[in-house]
């Protein structure tokens, strides 16, 4: 009876025992919606965790083999998001995938997606409020070679430049109205009539717009998360805000005024700040401009245009 208790239990193993009844090569065999916090740590040395959500993936390159080991996976997506995200523990965790899928796999591949949370000041007062920008790190493992690509949005109002000289024009004739042509004008009449409902009696179409943007890290740089989220809403120049009042609402409405843009500008203010950058070896980027005159999207894409790279 004690020998028998003290026997190894030998459990099943089907996976590695039982042909496919149909073989064939499969591209990418996991797991997706992986719960697990992750850390971050800024310029600072500060870390913090962040809930995120994990895709976990091997090829199966074996034709006759049932399945992979996706328990194997787990267990290194929990190992290597213990210590601060880097592209270095990226890289280590897909080589730890493949070490452990040698006879199956010989390609790996990891998606991290989170929101990541920044304290943005406001435009003009002295408040600031949290704002939220979807990220999501992936990296492949293949022939010897990691790419690493970081996505992430912004949101940010584009006024039509269109809509903005049709406003101008009416502004215009409301004038030539009001005030007639050869007599003296009233200084403080103008003013009065500048700062009223009935003199500035058309106003450009404005919406909230979105830029997403898909870039791939050049080699020996960590994740610049927030300095790529600061490249774009820079090139922009009218990211949404968080705290407002209304000096800093007035100063969202001049950098409206002064930068009046087409999803085409937008894409394009994108592209060369993201082209000059030495972060980015390659980017794809998407300005949609979800019309509030249309019930349709006005939408531009752009590449870097790197041979073999990211294609519109």
């Amino acid at each position: 009876m004690q020998q028998e208790q003290n026997t190894a239990r030998v459990m099943p193993d089907v996976a590695a025992t039982v042909l496919s009844e149909t073989m064939g090569a499969l591209d990418w065999v996991g797991m997706d919606e992986i719960h697990a916090p992750i850390v971050l740590s800024n310029e600072q040395g500060e870390t913090s965790r962040t809930p995120a959500r994990v895709a976990a993936f091997v090829n199966l390159r074996k034709p006759e083999a049932r399945g992979i080991h996706m328990s194997r996976l787990y267990l290194h997506v929990d190992k290597a998001l213990a210590e601060p995200l880097t592209p270095c523990s990226i890289r280590h965790m897909l080589r730890d995938f493949l070490e452990s899928h040698a006879d199956l796999s010989d390609r790996a591949m990891v998606r991290i997606a989170f929101d990541h949370l920044l304290r943005r000041p406001a435009l003009k007062s002295d408040n600031s409020g949290w704002k939220s920008y979807p990220l999501t790190i992936v990296g492949v493992l293949q022939n010897g070679q990691c790419d690493i690509e970081l996505h992430f949005s912004v949101e940010y109002s584009s006024t039509c430049p269109a809509s903005a000289a049709l406003a101008r024009q009416l502004i215009q004739e409301k004038f030539r109205s009001d005030f007639a042509r050869g007599k003296p004008l009233d200084y403080d009449a103008v003013v009065a009539w500048l700062g009223s409902e009935q003199g500035i009696c058309a106003t450009p179409h404005s919406q909230r717009s979105v830029a997403q943007i898909r870039v791939k890290l050049a080699a020996s740089f960590a994740f610049p998360i927030v300095e790529l989220i600061d490249v774009a809403e820079g090139a922009l120049q009218t990211p949404v805000q968080t705290a407002v009042k209304r000096e800093d609402e007035q100063e969202f409405a001049l950098l409206n005024g002064s930068n009046l843009m087409f999803c085409e500008d937008a894409a394009r203010r994108i592209n060369t700040a993201l082209d000059r950058d030495e972060r980015v070896a390659d980017f794809w980027a998407r300005a949609s401009h979800l019309e509030s005159l249309h019930a349709h999207d006005a939408v531009a894409v752009t590449v870097k245009g790197v041979d073999g790279g990211f294609r519109a």
